[in-house]
């Protein structure tokens, strides 16, 4: 048992082993004092780059995710992480970096093969000694093997971030076993855990600065197919929810997620049309949303509009935010093994779908 004086003793130790550590080594001491304070490196969060994407028009989110990975790592040498065995499809290896490797730990990436649990453990443990930001790759579905660790990162405020792709029945053919429906309810429900589902690029790189802002573990659920890069996204999801298209007095207010987004964008011009005004909602982030006040909240979400959410996923969570008079287009059921383009209008994530409920909604 060690008494506080005795720990006092071994901390006045450590004190003077840093003072002389500074003195002899004055860069390499502040560059540790910068890693272990967790501030990100000045200019960051205003870089434009983390946004360039070449001009793409559109883009898979587990693609924009792995440039801007890359983009971070050059920029903070201190990120590290992996994938389990799924690092070309989650494009979560850092290029140019080496592996971590027995009796050479200098580089950046881990090949932690399939062990999701242990995956997420290692990277807690790198996450408790502190300098490191570490993060973690796997399909969003394959998180059930690592949740145990995923919750004692949340217990213990770990910035541990979770990249998790293939986060819809956008993964087509590879079947309902490949494709997560209840996976975003069941961490939306973790406390301590943020998860943020991406519309398009411009989100994604927001994404990764509101990760490395956030005290705990954040999950970003990206898709694997092709998205729209979409005009106005960007950093409104640094405040978990907003309007992305607006109109005087609408009718309907929109809200979605990831790759449903452009969904409802296109529906919200039908809707037009059709004489209705339909205010559009991007609400990447539940967590963070609900941090914001309430005259926030409520000029996002509008009051005594009609509600409609929009989600690729099992409709638990979204009550609270569409309200007892609001509904919601969702998978309140497992996938199916075919095209994705098949499976969603199969499934009622179509235009036509959305406007219809909209119509219904407010009794048109």
């Amino acid at each position: 048992k060690i008494l506080k004086k005795d720990a006092d003793k071994h901390e006045a130790r450590w004190d003077a082993l840093f003072e002389r550590y500074e003195k002899a080594h004055p860069i390499l001491a502040a560059e540790w004092k910068a890693w272990h304070s967790g501030a990100l490196p000045e200019g960051l969060e205003d870089d434009a780059s983390l946004f360039d994407f070449g001009g793409a028009s559109a883009m898979a989110t587990r693609a924009a995710s792995g440039e801007v990975l890359n983009k971070l790592a050059a920029k903070m040498p201190n990120i590290i992480g992996g994938s389990a065995d799924l690092g070309p499809s989650n494009k979560s290896v850092l290029k140019g970096k080496e592996y971590i490797k027995p009796g050479d730990f200098s580089g950046q990436n881990i090949h932690y093969g399939v062990r999701e649990f242990a995956m997420a453990a290692i990277a807690n443990g790198i996450a408790l000694h502190g300098g490191l930001r570490t993060y973690v790759a796997t399909f969003l579905v394959f998180t059930d093997y690592l949740k145990a660790a995923l919750r004692s990162a949340a217990m213990m405020r770990l910035p541990v971030i979770f990249i998790a792709t293939h986060d819809s029945i956008g993964m087509g053919e590879d079947g309902p076993t490949h494709q997560p429906v209840e996976h975003l309810a069941m961490m939306r429900a973790m406390p301590g855990c943020t998860v943020i589902r991406p519309a398009d690029a411009n989100e994604t790189a927001a994404a990764y600065l509101a990760a490395l802002r956030r005290k705990g573990p954040t999950v970003l659920a990206l898709a694997r197919q092709d998205v729209p890069v979409l005009s106005g996204t960007g950093k409104g999801l640094l405040k978990g929810g907003y309007v992305l298209r607006d109109c005087k007095d609408p009718d309907i207010v929109l809200l979605a997620t990831g790759s449903e987004v452009k969904l409802i964008c296109d529906a919200a011009d039908v809707l037009a049309e059709k004489g209705v005004k339909a205010r559009v909602v991007s609400l990447p982030c539940f967590e963070i949303f609900d941090e914001q006040d309430e005259p926030y909240r409520e000029s996002v979400l509008g009051k005594g509009v009609k509600r409609l959410a929009v989600e690729a996923a099992t409709s638990f969570g979204w009550h609270k935010y569409v309200g007892d008079s609001g509904d919601i287009i969702a998978l309140d059921h497992f996938g199916a093994s075919a095209p994705s383009k098949i499976l969603f209008e199969k499934f009622g994530f179509t235009v036509e779908n959305v406007v219809e409920r909209a119509i219904r909604l407010i009794g048109r």
